[in-house]
């Protein structure tokens, strides 16, 4: 597969960069920041991201969508990162939409068409710690007349205080640590049982802790097959940590650029600082780190969408090193850019704010490279 994006998806792309720059710019996370506002995005733009037609990319033709795959949804999610735009895109568009696909076709006529016209945003609730842990899941869920009753907590959820849909990943059998024994779950907004008590993080976006007590749900929310939901979740979480690294692409790229141009304009000694050799080394190696990254992040999002079995093994590959990529680009910014990175009225301290919780969505760099040892029998 080649490693660049076809005439089409160039196309995206510049229709999806000219967008996001023009109703979205960082001046728009600013605004939310500042308003301190409770739901941490623009209900309004979310409805112009689904007139876009970028909220349908990987639902089925056949189902009202567009039928398109990962690399275009990536495409969006990097121009969103570049923007730092607040949006529900990769836990909707990307995250739930991945994990109705194994659902009944009950769920997806339901979900998939609200999503599509930008009407319902969705949540996924895995981590259960401090850190992302998937095996370790503990919530309950207990069967009860026709259905189940889930009890325990998720951390970590984004915009889980306001989510129509939360997908769920709950035990139904086994221990914690164990993979068999995982049922997915979708659970609607305002459940019986169901808190959130939201957090704001450190890039002004909002997570939250969900508290399920007792949640009834029936047999017709089980997404998947009960106690077989592992391959299920380990296909959303490749494409989360895909989605996440196309996000941190757009953070670094974001950053690269702003600290590219303050290089040519901010001059000492009476010349351009970008003049200086010493600069010149460290800009040349961001860019080179990011163009590795940027590559497997292409090559994660093309297997996923050609379905092969290397694609969680591509995808954990990909959202280490875009999270060291994107990690030494918003310091190189924040250091080159001298006193003034340390502000808040400049932007470029907001690009490493973003690209800190996005490096631990999913699980950070540290933790993909275990897992590819663990695959690799080390």
């Amino acid at each position: 597969m080649p490693l660049f994006l076809t005439d089409e998806q160039t196309m995206l792309r510049d229709t999806a960069r000219q967008f996001v720059a023009e109703t979205a710019p960082v001046s728009h996370m600013r605004a939310l920041r500042d308003a301190k506002d409770p739901a941490g995005f623009s209900r309004d733009l979310w409805k112009r991201f689904a007139e876009m037609g970028f909220t349908s990319i990987l639902i089925p033709e056949g189902e009202g969508g567009l039928g398109l795959g990962h690399v275009e949804a990536g495409v969006v999610l990097e121009e969103i990162g570049r923007n730092l735009t607040p949006s529900p895109f990769l836990p909707t568009a990307v995250g739930a939409v991945t994990a109705l696909g194994t659902g009944s076709a009950d769920l997806r006529q339901i979900w998939f068409s609200r999503i599509a016209a930008g009407e319902a945003v969705a949540a996924l609730a895995i981590d259960e710690g401090a850190k992302h842990r998937p095996a370790q899941i503990a919530l309950k869920a207990e069967r009860s007349g026709n259905g189940f009753k889930l009890s325990g907590a998720k951390n970590f959820v984004p915009l889980g205080h306001v989510a129509d849909l939360i997908v769920v990943a709950a035990r139904t059998a086994g221990a914690p640590g164990e993979q068999d024994g995982i049922t997915l779950f979708a659970v609607e907004k305002g459940a019986t049982g169901l808190t959130a008590t939201p957090e704001r993080l450190a890039d002004a976006s909002i997570a939250a802790r969900l508290r399920f007590e007792g949640v009834e749900v029936d047999a017709d929310a089980v997404i998947g097959e009960v106690d077989q939901g592992w391959t299920g979740l380990s296909r959303i979480l490749s494409a989360g940590r895909a989605g996440a690294s196309a996000e941190m692409l757009g953070v670094g790229s974001g950053a690269m650029d702003m600290t590219i141009g303050y290089l040519r304009e901010r001059k000492q000694f009476g010349v351009p600082i970008g003049s200086f050799q010493a600069l010149q080394h460290r800009a040349a190696h961001l860019y080179s780190e990011m163009e590795v990254a940027r590559a497997a992040v292409l090559k994660a999002q093309q297997l996923l969408d050609a379905g092969d079995p290397g694609a969680e093994r591509a995808a954990l590959v990909a959202k280490a090193m875009t999270g060291l990529a994107a990690t030494l680009a918003v310091q190189e910014g924040v250091q080159m850019h001298g006193g003034i990175g340390m502000t808040d009225e400049y932007d470029i301290g907001f690009y490493m704010k973003r690209g800190r919780v996005l490096a631990e969505l999913f699980g950070d760099a540290n933790w993909a490279a275990d897992q590819l040892a663990l695959m690799s029998g080390y």
